[in-house]
């Protein structure tokens, strides 16, 4: 496919480069994904107001009253706070149709879906370019009768520039005197490389240097990132991106990844507030229920976490593993995970944040006990280790400050759970009863009437409760509870492992009850 110009690393200036969201129309579309009406209403205030996008596209017009409701939602939000025009709605070339229904919510600007390739204008449409182009036209005086700005998508651009380059351009001839603001190029079925994409740009930019193109990129072949900054490379002004990369098929460019390439690599400005990113990650994960892979760049739960411990060596001596991707950048901080592994100075580390001091000798049997638990796949974290310490040098440190003396669950059809607990809490037993919604909630229930009745105290509320089977487990294998709970503006995460759900949960709050009466003191 050769371009017939030497290809530039970098952009020549520090282009300013629009990034519009999709996560609620593009996004929307990933397999079991439907936002309800207020879900989106979040989504857009925190993408509109702490990310800062610079365009949102919200929907896909006349798809369901429901949509319909969310959209007026959203734009009498952003109205109130000066950003409507940020926000735009998915239409179609359909008469009157879309732009009516964009106009009833409110919006004021239509990203019109035309067809970018022959195959989708002639089996798709049933008609002739020129035809399509006259709807397409027919459409734009609609839309500026109602006052409705336009940009345009190409459906199927990619395909087209690859099978049908001079239907791309004649609809494009018949566009550049019109009012449309941005034409959009999307790579509808992820089928393009980078290579590609700067060839196919290159043609357009220098038939039409003066028009503003953006690039909507799909990750079938894992290269929606790379494609987009392709994209750059050729002179392309947006980007289309969804939070955490969902999207239909395999998912969209995700926000995050290409918001810090664009700065870090190629020194180009977005509006982007990059230290809410995880914030805006962690939403859409909720809302969505679709999981972040742990290893996910920038959002992941452990991409701040160094485990080996010639990185943590490194740490000390002048931060020599760390790069430009400081997890404070993003609102979150680095970690140092304990593993088989870990070598003495990760745990050094974890030891100097948690204020512990151990001699040589001490220092080399609890490195022995956390390699021991890594050969076994057991998971240790920060929390974990003033227990690790405990166990193998009982004569050195305290005591369980919080001990569970005896607990009796029961649950039977038709009534609630019932939790009976007795507990040892710095020297002295107390007892108490409660039911819950399960035998769970029943026990946490019975320790807070405990704690208030007898303590006149309150202890951390419960966040984020997950419950796992190792990997290889069975129906009889360990379960692991993992719980998060907060305690004013601190996080404590506990965990608990044992055969039992219930039994695992007791365990990971005992220890978050430990961790909570030592930082009480």
């Amino acid at each position: 496919m050769g371009t017939s110009e030497p290809l530039n690393t970098r952009p020549q200036t520090h282009p300013f480069i629009e990034i519009m969201d999709s996560t609620l129309r593009d996004g929307e579309q990933t397999s079991g994904v439907s936002f309800l009406p207020h879900e989106k209403l979040m989504i857009a205030r925190m993408l509109m107001k702490d990310i800062n996008v610079d365009r949102l596209e919200v929907a896909s017009a006349r798809v369901s009253d429901g949509e319909k409701d969310a959209v007026k939602m959203i734009c009498r939000y952003a109205e109130s706070v000066g950003m409507l025009d940020k926000v735009e709605v998915l239409g179609f070339v359909d008469g009157h149709l879309s732009l009516d229904w964009i106009h009833d919510c409110g919006c004021r600007h239509i990203n019109l879906l035309a067809k970018g390739s022959l195959r989708h204008c002639r089996q798709q449409l049933g008609k002739t370019p020129d035809e399509h182009i006259s709807d397409i036209l027919r459409s734009l005086e609609y839309a500026e009768k109602l006052g409705i700005g336009v940009n345009l998508y190409l459906e199927d651009w990619s395909s087209g520039m690859s099978d049908s380059p001079d239907y791309i351009y004649h609809i494009m001839e018949s566009m550049v005197q019109t009012p449309v603001k941005r034409f959009m190029l999307p790579d509808t079925l992820g089928i393009t490389n980078p290579l590609q994409v700067i060839d196919f740009f290159r043609k357009m930019r220098r038939r039409y240097p003066d028009l503003h193109f953006d690039f909507h990129a799909h990750n079938d072949y894992d290269l929606a990132v790379s494609n987009s900054l392709a994209a750059v490379l050729c002179g392309a002004k947006g980007l289309h991106v969804t939070v955490n990369g969902l999207g239909e098929r395999c998912g969209n460019a995700p926000l995050a990844s290409v918001q810090v390439i664009l700065r870090d690599q190629f020194e180009a400005r977005t509006s982007i507030h990059e230290d809410k990113l995880n914030d805006i990650s962690r939403l859409v994960e909720e809302y969505s229920g679709i999981a972040v892979a742990p290893n996910q760049p920038i959002v992941g739960d452990s991409v701040f976490t160094q485990v080996a411990g010639v990185h943590a060596d490194g740490d000390n001596k002048d931060n020599l593993y760390c790069n430009p991707l400081v997890p404070e950048r993003f609102g979150r901080s680095r970690e140092y995970a304990l593993g088989k592994t870990s070598g003495k100075a990760n745990i050094a580390l974890n030891l100097q944040m948690l204020g512990l001091e151990l001699t040589p000798e001490q220092m080399a049997k609890v490195t022995q006990r956390i390699t021991e638990l890594g050969d076994r796949k057991e998971i240790v974290t920060q929390d974990d280790l003033p227990y690790i310490v405990n166990d193998v040098l009982k004569h050195t440190t305290p005591e369980d400050k919080v001990k569970l003396i005896s607990y009796m669950v029961t649950s039977t059809y038709g009534l609630k759970p019932i939790a009976s607990i007795k507990v040892e809490i710095n020297g002295k037993q107390y007892a108490a009863e409660s039911t819950g919604d399960g035998q769970y909630d029943a026990f946490v229930k019975a320790l807070r009437k405990i704690y208030k009745t007898y303590l006149d105290r309150t202890f951390p509320i419960l966040a984020n409760y997950a419950v796992t089977i190792p990997p290889g487990g069975r129906t009889d294998a360990l379960v692991q509870t993992v719980i998060t709970w907060r305690n004013g503006g601190k996080i404590i995460r506990t965990r608990g492992l044992d055969a039992d759900q219930t039994e695992a949960a007791i365990k990971a709050t005992l220890r978050m009850l430990n961790i909570f009466e030592e930082s009480e003191r």
